[in-house]
């Protein structure tokens, strides 16, 4: 019976350690872990604050990718649409490199076009799981003519300024194991994809319009209706974050985004690679800021504004594919 008695408590302590080893391993273990193909794939790089406490990222559980710093009092607030969320962290970092007074006070958000306008209009006020939060957006940029749309609608000021412009490519998994070659090979039945809801996606319009291109409203309707209803197509809420991750957990055989975004996830050795689109089958997006009305740190945001089209600016864009504005004339 003693040795009995002696094994349990044996057993009940050994569980005791291992249960106060697993809850004092969690900081380290959500910190520190390989997020593998999980959002964000920047591994904390795209947080501007200088103290950032204590770091709790969970992959697919607490996990929140698209929005950055700290928003309580920050010097400059940015709304951007998300599909170049890669090129900020190097945005931002050279900016506050040239203007020091801005080091960890910037918040931005990366979120769809579509809905950060629409967090906007609604004050600036956002809920993600069970946390809200306000911020006063004082950039918003995004596609030129969703911009010139938030400034006829009052919720942003003239000038529209333009600074980059970017194209379309078929994102497809390594190897392109369902032998994509082409726009009309989205429209075969069986193959799999995954697609941004032109809802509230902007580059939707523009891959509509590349898809009637290359084969017409029959492979437009394929593509968003038929494959959509059948359930071959996927539709997306947050683009940038969900095509690739669908490619990689085999969800989908291709998927069309900006060429950027394959550029940027190809740099960091995700298992994904694209399929070139021919110029007279693409489109092209061109991108433009405005300051936001209300905006508390009106200057700041024309500072942010005027950087985008600086050398220093344009040649961080330039590294993921973009091309200067003036260097391409809209579609």
């Amino acid at each position: 019976m003693k040795l009995l008695d002696s094994k349990v408590n044996g057993l009940r302590a050994a569980l005791a350690s291992t249960v106060i080893a697993l809850a004092c391993a969690v900081p380290a273990y959500a910190a520190d872990q390989d997020l593998g193909v999980y959002p964000p794939w920047s591994h904390g790089a795209n947080n501007p604050v200088v103290n950032k406490g204590m770091d709790f990222t969970v992959p697919e559980v607490d996990n929140l990718p698209d929005f950055h710093g700290n928003p309580i009092n920050p010097k400059l607030a940015i709304f951007v649409g998300g599909n170049y969320f890669f090129a900020m962290a190097p945005l931002v970092a050279e900016f506050e490199k040239q203007n020091p007074e801005f080091k960890g006070k910037i918040y931005y958000e990366t979120i769809p076009p579509g809905l950060v306008a629409k967090q906007i209009q609604m004050g600036g006020t956002i809920t993600v799981g069970n946390m809200t939060w306000t911020v006063q957006a004082d950039v918003y940029a995004a596609g030129m003519k969703k911009v010139e749309s938030m400034v006829k609608d009052g919720y942003a000021k003239p000038p529209v300024v333009t600074y980059a412009t970017n194209t379309l490519t078929i994102m497809v998994p390594k190897g392109n194991p369902a032998n994509i070659k082409s726009l009309n090979d989205l429209g075969k039945p069986g193959v799999r994809l995954v697609m941004p809801n032109p809802e509230f996606e902007g580059v939707g319009r523009q891959i509509k319009a590349s898809l009637d291109k290359a084969g017409g409203p029959e492979l437009v309707k394929a593509v968003y209706e038929t494959k959509v209803k059948n359930g071959e197509t996927l539709l997306t809420h947050i683009h940038h974050r969900q095509s690739p991750l669908f490619l990689m957990q085999g969800k989908a055989d291709a998927g069309v985004t900006w060429q950027s975004e394959a550029i940027f996830e190809e740099k960091v050795g995700n298992p994904l690679s694209h399929v070139v689109i021919p110029d007279e089958q693409n489109a092209t997006g061109i991108y433009a800021a405005a300051v936001v009305k209300g905006a508390h740190h009106p200057k700041a945001a024309k500072k942010w504004i005027d950087f985008l089209n600086s050398p220093a600016g344009l040649a961080i864009f330039e590294q993921y594919g973009f091309k200067a504005y003036k260097d391409k004339a809209e579609d």
